[in-house]
């Protein structure tokens, strides 16, 4: 690989990652301005919110259930079962509950946005659009925002109870009673512990309608690229969403002291 395939390859990334921050920019900047699209405000927050709310519920189950029987099983020996109700509780707000239920709606729902403006782009609706002169990112950019920003962390809040009460079904099964379960809690957890819990999600729904927008507005080449726009999408809100785990994890410790 020579110096001018390695440049093509670097201007290119930086020209998408401008043009992807660009975008964030403007949306941010119209989220408080009129007109506010009510409407389809509360027809995204149907979809993206109430449609996941299954599988969110699957996956806190689950998890909690793995997360128990785990800490069980390392804690047994130690004669110390008592506090795997604070373990659990603790590992799944600050970090499997905000990521599991990020990664379940990236896959469900930022490949649905994808599709879904990919189409309206290869099908000349958003240039009809344009020349009817709608502003296309207060139109169809910041409703699904909006929906992910308030959607996601009420997901995350449902994913996080059901695996504490699935971590208490599997307890249960060692003679573990419900108040030795729920007095470990507060041995493991600090407010700030939920602060965390909730800010995670609200970063990486705005990561995963960004991110589905930018790529279904860019879409190119018919259904065939539809179908590529969206598979991309999933897997580059799905690495955004760990990277940015770690980096926000980091900043909570810090603050923590």
């Amino acid at each position: 690989m020579n110096i001018a395939v390695i440049d093509k390859i670097l201007l290119i990334f930086f020209h998408e990652l401008q043009s992807y921050f660009i975008l964030a920019g403007r949306t941010f900047v119209r989220l408080f301005r009129r007109p506010f699209y009510y409407r389809e405000f509360a027809i995204q927050f149907d979809t993206l919110g109430f449609s996941s709310l299954f599988i969110c519920i699957l996956t806190g189950l689950f998890s909690g259930m793995v997360m128990a029987l785990q800490s069980l099983i390392q804690l047994k020996p130690f004669a110390a079962t008592s506090y795997v109700g604070g373990m659990v509780a603790v590992t799944m707000i600050k970090e499997l509950g905000p990521v599991l239920a990020s990664l379940m709606v990236a896959g469900r729902v930022g490949s649905a946005i994808t599709a879904e403006l990919g189409t309206m782009v290869v099908t000349e609706q958003v240039d009809a659009m344009r020349v009817e002169g709608t502003d296309i990112i207060k139109r169809l950019v910041v409703p699904r925002l909006k929906a992910m920003l308030l959607a996601l962390p009420l997901l995350t809040i449902v994913t996080d109870v059901v695996s504490i009460f699935g971590g208490y079904i599997m307890s249960a099964g060692y003679n573990i009673n419900p108040v030795m379960y729920i007095s470990g809690l507060p041995q493991f957890m600090v407010f700030q512990d939920l602060i965390e819990g909730v800010v995670k999600p609200a970063v990486f729904g705005a990561i995963i309608a960004v991110t589905a927008c930018y790529v279904g507005l860019n879409t190119k080449g018919g259904a065939a690229g539809v179908g590529a726009a969206a598979k991309q999408a999933v897997v580059l809100s799905s690495v955004l969403i760990l990277v940015c785990d770690f980096f926000i994890a980091k900043i909570f410790v810090v603050f923590r002291g």
